[in-house]
């Protein structure tokens, strides 16, 4: 199973940095994934469901501590990505846009992403928002 798109919405919390989409092979999609700041450092938590006795449950999530931990860097990596495109003053999509479930245009185009990767890593005179 490959994850084809991973969109991330920002959150200003304490600890809940952001929630996750996560598209598989352009056909399965799984929404409410969340990074957590947590005591050692950021993780990704599943979306859950709280039960009547008040304790939750997963209700989807990797069954093999191996994807899991590929999930994990692939969600961790765009989570880092995306906080970089504030540093350099690009929009971004936050907790309202994934209410609304809409795409921020300039944060999730391919081209503007590699035009900022080749100006990020100096392959690039001029990088333009």
């Amino acid at each position: 199973m490959e994850v084809t798109e991973i969109r991330v919405f920002l959150a200003d919390e304490e600890r809940l940095k952001a929630y996750v989409t996560v598209t598989f092979n352009d056909c399965f999609v799984v929404r409410d994934l969340k990074v957590i700041n947590g005591n050692g450092g950021l993780f990704v938590a599943m979306p859950s469901k709280k039960k009547k006795d008040g304790t939750y449950k997963d209700i989807a999530h990797p069954i093999n501590s191996d994807f899991r931990n590929y999930l994990e860097k692939k969600i961790l990596d765009k989570y880092n990505d995306e906080y970089k495109m504030i540093e350099a003053g690009f929009p971004i999509k936050k907790v309202a846009d994934y209410e609304n479930d809409v795409v921020n245009p300039i944060a999730s185009n391919p081209m503007q992403q590699a035009a900022y990767r080749e100006h990020e890593a100096g392959l690039a005179p001029e990088f333009k928002k």
